[in-house]
């Protein structure tokens, strides 16, 4: 399993967000490159990357594409970014940036059936499928809006298309520390036949040794924001408990 730690990009600074309320949130560093490169040091793997403001549909100003430029120049570990990707356009600025994998969501919510053409023309591996999911159902546009559309037959579609990874996210716990909804997590993955990254809710080492633990179960990663921020705990103690 692999952790990512996560850095979330608003108006070019390191923050976190409790439950994706822009009107909740937490700065936590102005160099996000520094960040990154800490992050490196301690041995992370990967990096999860969010630009807030395109997942918002804010104006882009350029500065949250300075900071992931300058988070890509700075650490030499695989990167998956999402936030405001709503065309293939966007998708293949990201690659050619030299970001490894585009977290895809809204555009693909939206138009689902353009998935298998995606995943065609860049890659299955370049491609992950993000699914927010609040109260079980999908959520789009910076999680605004909740559908009528179950996350778990939304995960069968994408894996009928030829989708491997998802990010799964559940808004209710993004940010505020109360723990991993595994159970919901297991869920997607053994029914979508998705690889699933959680998202959402890690508050202790304790959540970290579950989803590891949950490996076989179709769980592949985890991502990690607010409780390293916090000093919850290092990154450093969560690998290790990732191996135990």
């Amino acid at each position: 399993m692999i952790l990512f730690p996560a850095i979330d990009l608003r108006k070019g600074k390191c923050v976190r967000l409790l439950q994706g309320d822009p009107n909740a949130q937490t700065t936590y560093a102005n160099d996000p490159a520094q960040v990154a490169e800490q992050f490196a040091e301690q041995g992370a793997e990967w990096l999860h990357v969010v630009n807030l403001d395109g997942a918002f549909g804010d104006a882009d100003t350029g500065q949250n594409r300075e900071a992931l430029q300058a988070i890509l120049d700075s650490v030499d570990i695989p990167i998956q970014v999402g936030g405001g990707v709503r065309s293939l356009d966007d998708i293949e600025r990201l690659l050619d940036m030299g970001v490894t994998r585009v977290i895809l969501g809204t555009m693909v919510a939206e138009r689902p059936r353009q998935m298998p053409d995606i995943i065609a023309r860049f890659g299955v591996e370049q491609i992950v499928m993000g699914i927010d999911a609040r109260d079980g159902k999908l959520a789009t546009h910076g999680w605004r809006t909740t559908t009528d559309i179950e996350a778990v037959e939304f995960g069968k579609q994408m894996r009928g298309f030829g989708v491997i990874h998802t990010v799964y996210t559940d808004i209710n716990r993004d940010g505020a520390m109360s723990g991993i909804n595994l159970e919901a997590s297991k869920k997607m993955a053994q029914e979508s036949g998705l690889q699933v990254i959680i998202s959402g809710g890690v508050a202790s080492l304790d959540d970290v040794r579950r989803a590891a633990v949950a490996a076989d179960s179709g769980i592949s990663g985890l991502i990690i924001g607010r409780a390293l921020y916090t000093g919850a705990f290092t990154l450093e103690q969560a690998l290790k408990a990732a191996n135990q």
